[in-house]
């Protein structure tokens, strides 16, 4: 519990994300999946535009990996809900959500964890994910002023989605059918295709993390520090 919010906030937030998640229209079946089976676990923190809560996002990110490294299994996802911030602009969502990113990067290098070798470390790279505590994650932006009906609520939300879960879903055969599924969801949500869409692996996933429809010229402000001493991931050694 972050001690800027005040008596009530936190279960107040927690419930509306996972109300929104809940809603019929909603289109990632995943995170309904992991809601309905109690996988998905809902922080409420302060602000998007402060570092106060880093330390204990980190620590959950931490302890959410070695959990799941312990015990393998999917649709789980956690989410950060930043209760004491409203983004005015896509932009400035995004420039903060990276601000937070780098910082929990930082962290985790500071605590010389090992970069999840099966990604890339490289923004720039189609094989790239984030990681923290030695597992690959995806994450997924929510803010008010979202262009995208799927990713507005009424708070800033950081989602973090394990990588292992893509690859096992593409092991099992189940990945296209949910994607498509969710595609479809999206579209009758919004009335068009997502642009910003792209498969696991064939482009960089960092253009996809705030939702913002971002130009070509993008670049991904990340960087992380172990990466000039890490070696290839296992794919890129393939290639």
């Amino acid at each position: 519990m972050t001690l800027l919010l005040e008596a009530g906030e936190e279960q107040h937030w927690r419930e509306a994300f996972e109300a929104f998640v809940k809603d019929k229209a909603f289109p990632c079946v995943g995170a309904k999946s992991a809601l309905a089976h109690g996988s998905l676990k809902t922080v409420v923190c302060w602000s998007i535009d402060s570092g106060w809560d880093d330390v204990r996002i980190h620590r959950e990110l931490l302890e959410w990996a070695f959990d799941y490294r312990a015990e393998p299994g999917l649709f789980r996802s956690i989410a950060f809900v930043f209760a004491g911030s409203q983004a005015s602009s896509e932009e400035e969502f995004e420039q903060a959500m990276w601000e937070r990113i780098q910082s929990l990067s930082d962290k985790d290098a500071w605590l010389e964890q090992p970069y999840d070798s099966r990604v890339s470390s490289d923004p720039d790279s189609p094989h790239f994910s984030l990681s923290f505590g030695g597992e690959g994650f995806f994450v997924v932006g929510l803010h008010p002023e979202a262009s995208r009906p799927a990713r507005r609520f009424d708070r800033p939300v950081l989602v973090f989605n394990l990588h292992d879960q893509f690859e096992t879903l593409r092991d099992e055969g189940k990945y296209e059918t949910i994607r498509e599924t969710i595609i479809k969801r999206d579209v009758q949500l919004a009335g068009s295709v997502n642009p910003m869409l792209a498969r696991h692996g064939t482009s960089s996933e960092a253009a996809q993390y705030s939702g913002r429809q971002v130009p070509s010229t993008w670049r991904c402000p990340f960087s992380d520090p172990r990466s000039a001493a890490r070696p290839q991931t296992q794919t890129e050694a393939a290639e």
